[in-house]
């Protein structure tokens, strides 16, 4: 495959030899050199799907025909006028979501990275993944797509159950799947990420937990658990609605969740967010910029960002919207650079609010050291340390305020960066905090 491009070129061959350095070596990375500000991830969205599936109701679009070269180009020009608005100097990681990104073209793919590595600094090393369904990705094209620059596949598969592949509305088999993860496993070693589903009409916890030990047989190192969510509008809420599928029962649900669980601590998974288990140091890169607060922008339509805009005049943080209907999105990128339909100015309240909502859910929760990076002049224990919703918690076992925290607020320096607030549904061992 040849890539457009001479600098293109470059990036894809050291992105490559990086891939193999790892390889040998092992995960891990050198802390990045850029200012917190200055750093970001970036995700495309690729609005394109075969058919939608029942469960469904993403910003997605069944085409007639896709205009890929005029889609490809407008996606080149949001991401580079983006970076050059937010002013971001480093792209940490690339995630193409969608829709099915898989649907796409290795050329447009290469085509976006190549944009980036213009605008800014993408390492070679950089996690760059491709949200892939089974029937849409042939061993030969994941080899393009790697040849264009992905290193790391997010696989739709969902379930190893042919019976619940249709009632989800899937186009692959079981097989397919497992075709599908070999081959990924093959080409991206230690860099596949499965999704998997539970807690479907008439679903039952044995047969269940028996597909998720089947998968881990062929699994990687990256497993994510989600809970099926009845949403208006997909024709499977309007099948429960009327009575042709029961209602998804929440204990059961619940049930398969905890044994889930068991069953990934025991095959040595470390479940670092409330879906998101990995083993092997697997964790997403791109996926822990968002819980961690980090600053992502969003290209394409309907795609979501949060960034501190250049030379707006304050340091304030927005969330934006791109426009979500493909045709409206690509007029307004060719007539102003970008696509953006919202932009929301977060305040300081606000910011805050999603630091705690989104540290809450991985295991390490909130550091003293990660919060004094969006609020320096309160501790976690000055907010949160008299509050009594949260004393409460404390004494039901809900929440831990880390001792060192209370002590370390008191406290300069090493000391105080141990802190932490966590739930103690996400408890980390004693050894993880010593």
């Amino acid at each position: 495959m040849v890539l457009p491009g001479a600098r293109a070129r470059g990036w894809a061959a050291a992105a490559r030899a990086a891939q193999r350095r790892r390889r040998v070596e092992g995960a891990g990375g050198s802390p990045s050199p850029e200012p917190a500000g200055r750093r970001a991830a970036l995700y495309v969205h690729w609005p394109y799907c075969e058919k939608r599936c029942s469960y469904c109701n993403f910003n997605k679009y069944i085409p007639r025909g896709v205009e890929e070269a005029a889609m490809q180009k407008c996606l080149v020009t949001e991401a580079q006028t983006l970076l050059r608005l937010s002013g971001v100097q480093r792209v940490e990681s690339v995630f193409f979501g969608g829709g099915t990104p898989s649907l796409a073209s290795p050329h447009t793919v290469a085509a976006v990275l190549e944009a980036v590595a213009q605008t800014a600094h993408l390492p070679a090393d950089s996690e760059v993944t491709l949200e892939a369904n089974p029937t849409s990705t042939p061993g030969s094209r994941l080899a393009e797509f790697g040849a264009a620059g992905v290193n790391r596949l997010s696989i739709g598969l969902q379930s190893l159950d042919n019976t619940e592949l249709r009632l989800l509305g899937r186009t692959h088999s079981a097989r397919d799947a497992l075709r599908t993860l070999a081959e990924a496993r093959r080409l991206f070693p230690g860099r596949v990420s499965v999704d998997f589903m539970l807690g479907l009409p008439a679903q039952q916890v044995g047969p269940w937990l028996g597909q998720l030990q089947e998968l881990l047989h062929h699994c990687d190192d990256h497993l994510s658990l989600y809970q099926l969510s009845l949403e208006r509008g997909t024709a499977l809420f309007a099948q429960v609605q009327q009575g042709a599928l029961p209602a998804p029962d929440p204990e059961l649900a619940a049930e398969m969740y905890q044994r889930g669980r068991a069953v990934l601590r025991e095959a040595g998974f470390r479940q670092y967010e409330v879906s998101n288990f990995a083993r092997n140091g697997a964790l997403s890169t791109h996926n822990w910029t968002y819980w961690q607060c980090g600053q992502y922008l969003g290209i394409g339509p309907g795609a979501h960002g949060r960034f501190m805009p250049q030379g707006a005049g304050s340091h304030t943080r927005e969330a934006r919207i791109q426009t979500l209907e493909p045709d409206n999105w690509m007029k307004e990128v060719m007539m102003f650079g970008h696509g953006t339909r919202k932009r929301v100015p977060l305040g300081r309240l606000e910011l805050l609010e999603e630091v705690l909502a989104l540290g809450l859910r991985t295991d390490v929760g909130i550091t003293h050291q990660h919060w004094q990076q969006f609020e320096p002049q309160l501790t976690l224990c000055d907010v949160f340390g008299a509050n009594k919703e949260v004393q409460e918690l404390l004494e039901q076992g809900l929440l831990q305020l880390d001792h060192r925290c209370v002590g370390g607020c008191q406290a300069e320096g090493a000391e105080a960066s141990q802190g932490a607030l966590t739930t103690a549904f996400h408890r980390p061992r004693r050894s993880e905090k010593d």
